[in-house]
């Protein structure tokens, strides 16, 4: 799978480093995504306003993968529109994801999600009568706490 593209992320008056030197590696970011056991995960309600709540959730191959019942607040705002925000649980070092969900209706794709959800939570998500949905990320954003500004790193996926 190829890494996303790394660059500086525009963070006005916060003294981010301009220099490509420090930037965190995707690597970095994947290996807190794969770690974290829940997830914030933010949506769009169709007056506008935002909803943000807990998920849990894999990440497979530069990809995040949750379930949530189709009649859920979540299942409803990405049915009307599917840009969404995902992040790490760890806020000091965070990784922030931004894409579009969709219904995963794959089977072949669903069973090796399963398979992953099932060893990470000890659930198996496809006797859930819940779909699965999927983030095809755009961009993604690494903020390291401690070193922050010499640290940020957004990385630009391939469309």
């Amino acid at each position: 799978m190829k890494a996303p593209k790394a660059s500086r992320p525009n963070i006005p008056d916060y003294g981010i480093s301009k220099s490509k030197k420090g930037m965190l590696p995707w690597k970095w970011a994947a290996d807190r995504i794969v770690k974290s056991r829940q997830y914030w995960m933010a949506t769009v309600r169709s007056d506008g306003s935002p909803h943000v709540m807990p998920v849990w959730g894999v990440w497979l191959q530069n990809a995040f993968y949750f379930s949530t019942g189709r009649q859920t607040r979540k299942a409803r705002n990405l049915a009307s529109n599917p840009r969404c925000v995902i992040c790490s649980e760890d806020s000091a070092q965070a990784v922030i994801v931004e894409g579009n969900a969709s219904e995963l209706k794959e089977s072949k794709k669903l069973a090796e999600v399963a398979k992953v959800y099932k060893k990470k939570y000890k659930v198996d998500v496809s006797a859930m009568d819940s779909p699965i949905y999927w983030v095809r990320p755009s961009i993604a954003f690494g903020l390291f706490e401690k070193k922050f500004p010499t640290t940020a790193t957004r990385w630009k996926f391939d469309s």
